[in-house]
């Protein structure tokens, strides 16, 4: 599986090894208008899989009302 610049930089941050250039181009891409879809894609499948992961036996979680 191949993961995009973007997930790198982010799997980086989320378990504390991203060095001070790779956190400046994590930042960058966040704030640029045509780059930040793909972070913004990138940290809600982290999440999803996060909140996947913490639900027991996979239930779905309630929505608002």
């Amino acid at each position: 599986m191949s993961f995009s610049r973007a997930e790198i930089l982010i799997n980086k941050l989320i378990s504390n090894k991203i060095s001070e250039d790779e956190l400046a181009e994590l930042l960058a891409g966040i704030s640029d208008d045509d780059r930040g879809k793909t972070y913004s894609d990138a940290l809600e499948i982290y999440f999803n899989r996060l909140l996947k992961e913490n639900r027991p036996n996979g239930e779905a979680g309630q929505k608002d009302s």
